[in-house]
C-alpha cells in the first residue's frame, strides 16, 4: 500500500527581516575597512624602505649639497652594484625559507679565479668563477634539499671552505692576481655608459629578470610556495627539492659573478673583501621586506634596502667625523626596526 506524506499546512509568511549592518550602513561593506587595513600593511612591508630611502635622500640633499650631485651617486650605484648582484640570490633563498651564510666567501672567492683565469682571456675569467662557485651554490642546495641538512650549518661550512680554498690558492695571502690592463674583462668592471659603470646596468638586468622570474613564471611561484610550507608544497606535487637546489646554485652563481665584476673594477683579486658581505646581503634583503620565515619577499624591495645601506654609508663618509662602523650600528638598528614592524604588521593582517 503505498503511503502518502501529508500536505504542507500554508502558513503566514514570515515578515522579513533587516540584516544589522551596524550604524546604518549597508550590506557588505564592513568588512572593506579590515581589507584595506591588510592591504596597507601588505603595502608597507614590501615598499615601506623606498618610502625611508626618499626621506633620507632627499634630507641628506638639502643638509650636504655634494651629496646629490651626479658623481656622487655614481660612486653609490657602482659600489651598490656588487652587494645588489649578491642578495639577489639571497633574496630567493630566504624566500624559500632558507639563508646563505657562504656568499661573502664565494664572492671573494670568484673574484680571485677571475683575476687568475683573465690572463685566459674574457671567457675564461667568467666561467671559471662562475663554474666553481656554482659549484659551491650546488652543494648547499643538494645537503639542503637532499641531505635534510639544516642551511644554517651547511652554508656555514661552505664559507669555512670557499675561504680556505681561496687562501690556498693565494698562498695565504700572499699572492694577489692581477687583471692584465686594458682587457675585455677589464672593461667589463671599469667601462661605462652615459657615465655609469657596466656593473650597474649588469646589476639593474639581473634585477629585471630576478623579478620576472618570480613573478611571471612557474618556478618563481613554486618558490613562495616552498617557503610558505614546505610540506603543503610537497603534497600539491611541487618539486621542492629540486627548487632549493636550484635557488642556492643561483645564489653560487650570483656571488660569483660579483666577485668577478668586482676583480675587474679593481684590476686584482683581493682577498680581504667579502668578510661579513653574508650579513650585509641579508640585512638588506630583511630591509627589503623579504620575511627571514620564507614566503614573501619582492626583488624591488631588497634593491631598495641595499640602496639604503649604500647611502647610510655614503651619509658617514660626507659626515667625516664618524669611521665606517658607525654603518655596521646604524644599519643593525634599521634591521631591528624592520624587523618588529614585519612581526606588527604580519600580525595586523592576521587580525584584521
Amino acid at each position: 500500500m503505498n503511503e502518502t506524506s501529508p500536505a504542507p499546512v500554508a502558513s503566514a509568511p514570515a515578515p522579513r527581516k533587516t540584516p544589522a549592518t551596524g550604524g546604518g550602513k549597508p550590506a557588505g561593506t564592513a568588512g572593506a575597512p579590515a581589507a584595506t587595513g591588510r592591504r596597507i600593511a601588505e603595502l608597507l612591508q614590501r615598499q615601506g624602505v623606498l618610502v625611508v630611502l626618499l626621506t633620507v635622500v632627499v634630507v641628506a640633499s638639502f643638509i650636504y649639497p655634494s651629496f646629490h650631485t651626479l658623481d656622487n651617486a655614481r660612486g653609490v650605484t657602482v659600489q651598490a652594484s656588487f652587494l645588489a648582484v649578491v642578495a639577489l640570490g639571497m633574496t630567493m633563498v630566504i624566500i624559500t625559507g632558507g639563508i646563505d651564510l657562504s656568499v661573502g666567501s664565494v664572492f671573494a672567492l670568484g673574484g680571485v679565479l677571475a683575476a687568475w683565469a683573465s690572463q685566459w682571456g674574457f671567457l675564461p675569467a667568467l666561467l671559471v668563477p662562475l663554474v666553481v662557485c656554482g659549484a659551491i651554490g650546488l652543494l648547499n642546495g643538494f645537503l639542503v634539499a637532499r641531505a635534510g641538512m639544516a642551511p644554517f650549518i651547511v652554508t656555514l661550512a661552505t664559507l669555512l671552505g670557499a675561504r680556505g680554498l681561496l687562501l690556498a690558492i693565494t698562498d695565504e695571502g700572499a699572492t694577489t692576481y692581477l687583471v692584465p690592463k686594458d682587457s675585455a674583462f677589464a672593461e667589463l668592471g671599469q667601462g661605462s655608459i652615459w657615465g655609469f659603470g657596466y656593473p650597474i646596468l649588469v646589476a639593474l638586468v639581473l634585477f629585471g629578470a630576478g623579478g620576472l622570474l618570480l613573478q611571471r613564471t612557474s618556478f618563481g611561484q613554486t618558490i613562495f610556495a616552498v617557503g610558505g610550507s614546505s610540506d603543503a608544497a610537497t603534497l600539491m606535487g611541487l618539486p621542492v627539492a629540486r627548487t632549493k637546489m636550484l635557488v642556492y646554485t643561483l645564489s653560487g652563481l650570483l656571488a660569483g659573478l660579483a666577485g668577478a665584476l668586482n676583480a675587474a673594477r679593481l684590476s686584482s683579486g683581493v682577498t680581504i673583501l667579502g668578510v661579513g658581505m653574508e650579513l650585509d646581503a641579508i640585512s638588506a634583503v630583511v630591509i627589503g621586506g623579504t620575511l627571514l620565515i620564507g614566503g614573501a619577499g619582492s626583488i624591488s624591495g631588497t634593491l631598495w634596502g641595499v640602496l639604503l645601506l649604500q647611502v647610510i654609508q655614503n651619509l658617514i663618509n660626507q659626515i667625516g667625523t664618524l669611521n665606517s662602523s658607525y654603518q655596521s650600528v646604524v644599519s643593525g638598528g634599521f634591521l631591528i626596526v624592520v624587523v618588529v614592524a614585519q612581526r606588527y604588521l604580519a600580525r595586523s593582517r592576521r587580525t584584521t
